[in-house]
């Protein structure tokens, strides 16, 4: 039989809840042990509640077992939680904090104190004393934002004790040994930056004493201005020079520090990001080729996806273009300087996370060595893979925004099933579900999403909307958001929305238009339903674990985001207490007439249920339509399968409640 059709919104879809989250595992990291060569990954679990295991990719073996979970809440987002050098695992796990050792079938064994309110991330082993590890230190003893520590220690391995390193700044991060371990370079910053906006990156002298205590000296600062320019992703391209980026051109760029000089590796800027903002302390935009450190493999983001680039990091060259299949690459590593070999994460549009090796030469051939392939989706008891003919694959749009015809990035996935030539109902548009991601320093990537698909597969449209302040556009388009925080991405969802629904593009229905987002994505759908110069626009909205209250967000918030608010606002609440009343979403509710869902997290940290509790019974006590579900044991996001599937039924549900699509 051929296609039939139907309805937009009414289409049946084997792309259920239950085949897209059940076994759903994801990749959080890849780790290369540096004497072997061998690589590892973590892998997160929601079927085992959320937990995070490490992996032996090339085996597929855990390396520990499931009474571990191995994460860290450093910063809150973690990452960065274990290292493995010449067959020993150094990890941190999540219950007690603590880091832990453990080599090739053996029972993992502490090597922090224990009973201490800290949090480890970054681990990075002398060379040529590998018992001495350096990693970040968060010190929770007194527990609120302000107080709490962070500072690079020193943990000996054998002795299970602690010496402080560095300390002073607000933030550590990227602890890097030279080859020789010589020297050491790292990346710091201070409130109320954030990394991408006044990171610094340091490099010192490192001596060893004979007792095992780790000390430096002649603190240089390379590169990085705090609140102007963001500096960071150190590496060792030798023993000699240093490897880092920096967006003092504009865009996050390659740059390179030696014979006591910084400079950009490309003759003229190129004006796309070489780097992804810092939010996890796992990310890494670059692996260096070759001992030399003549050549690297490097990820830059052009026209909204991620593209590979060889630089020559000696200088004085442009970077050259690789050919990839790949719209996601994220964790690129060293495997081996003799084989010169990388392997990163690579994620297609119509296929998810793949650990991928290459060479220099495999690479220039497109020979890559799928290590660990794409996860499919099953469908039913049989257990068959979610056909690829399913999915909506995505449209980049650059829409133009007046009254100055600035430039708003979107990407529109159309209704898509091949089971349907269309809509039953002559001339209808479909719905569509405007997405606005988190950060607000962030953007949505066009690697396969297969909750997108489970709406696009229904007949639904989705667009995502990377509005002003998004990154991956040059930070110039970053700084749209300074001081506006709830003003400018608000207008562009608004603008998204109805430009595409306009005659200029025609493309969804004006009338049945949905807004959702999570995190900061949730606080401008608050907003968009509260405080926008046009209120009627959407039909509904889901927030998930979004913020209601920046006053409140500002003085519980963790401490990496604490003083966040001061840019994005425009000052503290103490000294523009009206802005930050004027753009809560809770002081507005009043204003809130389209039916509203919220999902959040029981114990969130980054945004507190007390946000979505005060904006649900806000709307509820005055008789509004309203939902709300809590999530017990869920933080920021859904780490637990049943939690995943829940939310996906329950999005959809409520949306097809208020079209009248389902009784």
């Amino acid at each position: 039989m051929g296609p039939t059709t139907a309805p937009y919104g009414t289409w049946s879809s084997p792309i259920t809840a239950e085949a897209i989250t059940k076994g759903a595992n994801s990749i959080a990291d890849v780790i290369v042990d540096r004497v072997t060569s061998e690589v590892y990954h973590i892998e997160s679990r929601p079927s085992e509640a959320g937990r995070n295991v490490l992996v032996h990719t090339g085996s597929n073996r855990d390396v520990v077992g499931p009474a571990w979970n191995v994460r860290t809440s450093a910063q809150e987002y973690g990452g960065a939680p274990a290292i493995v050098h010449n067959a020993v695992a150094y990890f941190s796990n999540l219950s007690d904090g603590r880091i832990y050792r453990v080599k090739e079938g053996g029972e993992p064994e502490a090597v922090s104190p224990e009973e201490k309110p800290y949090r480890y991330a970054c681990f990075e082993p002398h060379p040529n004393h590998p018992h001495l590890l350096l990693s970040v230190l968060e010190d929770h003893t007194t527990d609120i934002p302000s107080e709490i520590v962070t500072t690079l220690v020193v943990v000996n391995t054998d002795t299970k004790t602690i010496h402080p390193l560095l300390s002073g700044a607000d933030f550590y991060a990227l602890p890097k040994f030279s080859p020789n371990g010589n020297r050491l370079a790292w990346q710091q910053w201070y409130h109320p930056d954030m990394p991408w906006e006044g990171g610094e990156v340091h490099i010192a002298d490192v001596l060893v004493d004979a007792d095992g205590t780790i000390s430096v000296s002649n603190n240089v600062h390379v590169a990085g201005v705090r609140g102007e320019i963001g500096a960071g992703y150190p590496a060792w391209a030798n023993n000699d020079n240093l490897i880092f980026t920096s967006d003092e051109s504009g865009y996050t760029n390659p740059w390179k520090y030696g014979n006591g000089k910084a400079s950009p590796l490309f003759p003229e800027p190129v004006a796309e990001d070489f780097a992804h903002p810092y939010w996890v302390f796992h990310y890494s935009p670059y692996a260096i080729l070759d001992q030399g450190g003549k050549t690297g493999l490097w990820n830059a983001v052009k026209d909204g996806r991620d593209v590979l680039y060889l630089v020559d990091l000696n200088g004085g060259s442009m970077p050259k273009p690789v050919e990839s299949p790949f719209v996601v690459v994220e964790v690129m590593r060293t495997v081996s300087f003799e084989t010169q070999e990388v392997v990163f994460i690579g994620q297609k549009t119509n296929e998810k996370e793949s650990i991928v090796q290459c060479s220099l030469t495999s690479l220039t051939n497109l020979d890559l060595k799928v290590l660990k392939g794409a996860a499919a989706a099953k469908v039913g008891s049989a257990g068959g893979d979610l056909p690829r003919e399913l999915i909506s694959e995505p449209q980049p749009i650059t829409l133009k925004v007046p009254p100055t015809d600035a430039p708003l990035h979107v990407v529109y996935y159309p209704p898509h099933n091949p089971s349907y030539s269309g809509s039953s109902i002559e001339g209808e548009k479909p719905p569509c579900i405007v997405n606005v991601h988190g950060g607000p320093t962030g953007f949505t990537t066009q690697g396969l999403n297969w909750g997108k698909q489970y709406f696009t597969s229904r007949g639904w449209a989705w667009l995502d909307v990377n509005y002003g302040g998004s990154s991956g556009y040059g930070r110039q388009y970053i700084e749209r958001l300074v001081g506006k925080w709830g003003v400018v991405d608000v207008q562009d969802c608004i603008t998204a929305a109805k430009t595409l629904s306009s005659s200029s593009y025609d493309l969804i229905d004006s009338k049945r238009l949905f807004i959702r987002g999570g995190s900061a994505g949730g606080f401008t759908v608050l907003a968009t339903l509260s405080t926008a110069s046009d209120l009627s626009v959407f039909a509904a909205a889901t927030s998930l674990y979004g913020v209601s209250d920046l006053q409140k967000l500002s003085e519980f918030t963790h401490k990496f985001e604490s003083r966040y608010l001061d840019k994005l606002v425009g000052g503290t609440y103490e000294e523009v207490p009206d802005v930050y009343n004027a753009r809560s979403p809770i002081y507005h509710a009043d204003n809130i007439v389209s039916p509203l869902l919220i999902l959040q997290g029981e114990i969130d940290m980054v945004v507190p249920k007390d946000q979505a509790e005060s904006i649900y019974n806000s709307i509820k006590d005055r008789g509004g339509v309203v939902e709300y579900k809590l999530y017990p044991g869920e933080g920021h996001g859904w780490r637990q399968e049943a939690n995943m599937r829940d939310s996906l039924e329950r999005e959809l549900g409520f949306y097809e409640r208020v079209l009248g699509l389902k009784k």
